[in-house]
Formats: C-alpha cells, sequence, structure tokens
C-alpha cells in the first residue's frame, strides 16, 4: 500500500467514527438547508443519493425537488466506471443496487447539472474523502468536460476536517452543505 493510500485509509477509518457519532445527534435540520439551497435552482436537473450507513439523509429536500424538475439518484454500472443517473420519485418501485444503494427497478437515465455528494469528511476549500471507489471524481470530471456541473457536498458539520490527503484527480467541491451551514466555496 502507498503511503497516500495509506493515508486515506486512515483517514477514511477517523472520518467514520465521526460521522456515526455526528448521525446518532442529528437534529434532522440538513435537508431544510438543501431544500433552501434547492430552491435557487428549481428545473435544474440535479441528483441526490439513496443514504447508506450514517449518511445525512437528502430525500427531503430531493421529494421537494422533484416537483419542480428531473431528480435522479446514481447508479454503479461498473468499476472503475462513472456513475449513471436514473430519474427517481418519491414513493417509486426500488430494489437494491452495488453497496446496498436503492436504485430504481425501471432506471431511466439522464445527465444533471447538480450532483448532491455524500462524503465521510471535506475540508472548508472543497476536498472531499469519499469511499475510495473514485466514482464521484470520474463521474464529475465526465459531467464538468461537457458542460458546469455543481457539486454540493450534503455533510454533518462534525465531518470537516483541515486537511485530507488528496489527489490531482480529486474533484472539488462547489457548496457545502450541513445540518447548521450552506457554505459556498466558488
Amino acid at each position: 500500500m502507498s503511503d497516500l493510500a495509506a493515508e486515506k485509509d486512515a483517514a477514511r477509518k477517523a472520518a467514520f467514527v465521526r460521522r456515526k457519532t455526528a448521525h446518532a445527534a442529528d437534529p434532522g435540520t440538513g435537508a431544510g438547508l438543501l431544500s433552501s439551497l434547492l430552491a435557487g435552482y428549481r428545473g435544474v436537473p440535479l441528483s441526490g443519493y439513496m443514504p447508506i450507513r450514517t449518511e445525512i439523509d437528502p430525500l427531503p429536500a430531493m421529494a421537494e425537488a422533484s416537483a419542480h424538475g428531473p431528480v435522479g439518484v446514481p447508479v454503479i454500472v461498473a468499476k472503475g466506471a462513472p456513475l449513471r443517473f436514473a430519474r427517481w420519485e418519491p414513493e417509486m418501485e426500488m430494489e437494491s443496487g452495488v453497496f446496498g444503494a436503492l436504485v430504481p427497478v425501471r432506471p431511466v437515465f439522464f445527465e444533471p447539472e447538480i450532483l448532491i455528494v455524500p462524503l465521510l469528511a471535506f475540508t472548508i476549500s472543497g476536498g472531499r474523502l469519499g469511499y475510495g471507489g473514485g466514482f464521484y471524481d470520474r463521474t464529475l470530471e465526465a459531467l464538468r468536460a461537457k458542460r458546469p456541473t455543481l457539486a454540493v457536498g450534503f455533510a454533518y458539520a462534525a465531518q470537516e476536517v483541515e486537511a485530507l490527503p488528496l489527489e490531482p484527480t480529486d474533484q472539488r467541491l462547489d457548496l457545502i452543505v450541513t445540518e447548521t451551514a450552506v457554505l459556498d466555496l466558488r
């Protein structure tokens, strides 16, 4: 294991512990702040995510946004490939996908211009530590090559760290929404 890989592994382990603690104390205010941000982008195609483990829950904000335009969820199609995004609506039929995240039973794919991104840790400069598969980095790079694409990190404030072991291929976040604040990093 390279030094950077070992650093990332250690950072992920520490981040999982911080997120689990924050999740246990979640006041449930994050989705409201996320909705307030998304209200300024009504009708713009966006993707959220189906929360797993101790991820902060974007579903109420996604449901509200779906009344104004297309909302999707990520679908992992292959290791090493960018994500695809399937249209999502509240109450639609879902099934377990890769890593246990729910995906639509009958996916209709589209390209979002805003991605609500789950994470393990973030820095105030827009650095993001994910699970290590590189899915969001590859996806954001491909989408940003076509058109401006906003990456909105959604996390608990306790997930902020001073520094992260990052690589040149790691895509930066444009905004971060926590249960206490909306941070515009542009």
